[in-house]
């Protein structure tokens, strides 16, 4: 049934799926108007021969390389990157490998085209529930991004971004989307299947909480419902099968949808954790949610019994939260993921420190039960670990 009235958001990106997609890089930035971009990617991907073959699709274009990008982006490096961008003349962005990548290329585009200082433009949550989202309505450079995880952070609108305290700054703008999404499977090899199971758990996390979140659309439920089939097949295809460029690209096709689902949907209480957990501990987003969104789904299981009894459906596993909660333990299994906070590196004696950041995520505000207090949070974290 619809509801009586929801807004759709919509972006301006384009798709293209195929192997050789990389090849074609340079006639792409000068469709978009690109003469020179500021090329980003991790210290690894940067050794790695999908960024030289990024490199090689450039042609003798003009370039400038960003420092290696962190797991964890930090304002420091964006405001830096912001100054030289300027410097230098950089017109657009190419992201290569995963949502740290995308999200500091989308942060630098953001402070290029606003000003000031980062900090100035996140939005601002309030415990419980006051939430002030600036306007950003300065044009944005263009970005293109060439995905390497299975996160889908390449097509979604927000982004987040460590201070100097360790709190991850949230930001959101609908200019922000990647205005072109290469994926290229085969090339797409040469990342561990362990990485692309990982952050695929992070992009099934978007679609659940895309079900249930309090800002959602018919459109995010249909785009998320697809999205949890595809990862029900595709996640443990790539664990059996590293090798198989065709489970890559059901992967990472599934990875787009669920970065779309949050175009028009928000993250809730579980992303509100796995950010405490990677500012408090640098664990991986991708391990974080794997390990966590069993938990997060049994905490919502009354508040949010249809939605997820429709997301149990789509992967297959009856019709209720319970039978949700079920699947995604037999899904990590399948795939091998972590499935506790102390196999990711999380010591015990940093939960508490986790839950009081938690308490001051944005994503409180979204979740369709209220979070009465931090013991609530530490119980979730003691049963996880």
């Amino acid at each position: 049934m619809l509801p009586a009235s929801f807004t759709h958001r919509g972006t301006a990106t384009r798709l293209v799926l195929r192997e050789g997609a990389i090849d074609a890089l340079r006639a792409e930035l000068a469709e978009l108007g690109i003469g020179r971009p500021l090329v980003l990617g991790g210290a690894r991907m940067q050794r790695s021969e999908q960024f030289a073959r990024v490199i090689a699709a450039l042609d003798g274009l003009p370039h400038v390389l960003a420092e290696p990008v962190p797991a964890h982006s930090s304002v420091g490096l964006v405001e830096a990157l912001a100054a030289q961008s300027i410097a230098d003349g950089v017109d657009g962005f190419i992201a290569v490998g995963g949502g740290s990548s995308s999200d500091t290329a989308k942060a630098v585009a953001l402070l290029m085209a606003e000003g000031g200082r980062l900090a100035d433009h996140a939005v601002r949550f309030t415990p419980p529930a006051s939430l002030v989202v600036p306007r950003l309505a300065a044009p944005k450079l263009p970005i293109v991004a060439i995905p390497q995880t299975a996160s889908g952070a390449e097509v979604t609108v927000s982004l987040g971004v460590r201070d100097d305290d360790g709190a991850k700054l949230l930001f959101t703008d609908t200019q922000l989307a990647a205005r072109l999404v290469l994926i290229d499977p085969r090339a797409n090899l040469e990342i561990p299947a362990s990485l692309m199971c990982a952050t695929g758990m992070n992009g099934l996390a978007h679609c659940i909480e895309g079900l249930y979140s309090k800002e959602r659309s018919p459109l995010a439920e249909t785009l998320a419902l697809d999205a949890m089939a595809r990862f029900a097949q595709a996640l443990p295809a790539v664990h059996r099968a590293p090798r198989d460029a065709g489970a890559r690209a059901a992967l990472l096709y599934a990875a787009h949808l669920s970065g779309l689902v949050l175009v028009n949907a928000r993250t809730c209480l579980h992303h509100a954790i796995c950010h405490a957990i990677g500012a408090v501990t640098g664990a991986g987003h991708g391990d974080a949610n794997a390990v966590m969104l069993p938990h997060a789904v049994a905490f919502n299981a009354d508040a949010a019994a249809e939605p997820l009894a429709r997301a149990a459906a789509a992967l297959g596993a009856g019709a209720s939260a319970g039978a949700l909660a079920r699947a995604l333990h037999e899904l990590q299994s399948a795939t091998g993921v972590a499935t506790r906070l102390r196999d990711i590196g999380v010591p015990r004696e940093d939960l508490d420190r986790i839950a009081a950041k938690t308490m001051r995520e944005r994503g409180l505000y979204y979740n369709p039960r209220p979070v009465a207090c931090e013991r609530e949070i530490r119980a979730l974290l003691d049963t996880a670990y």
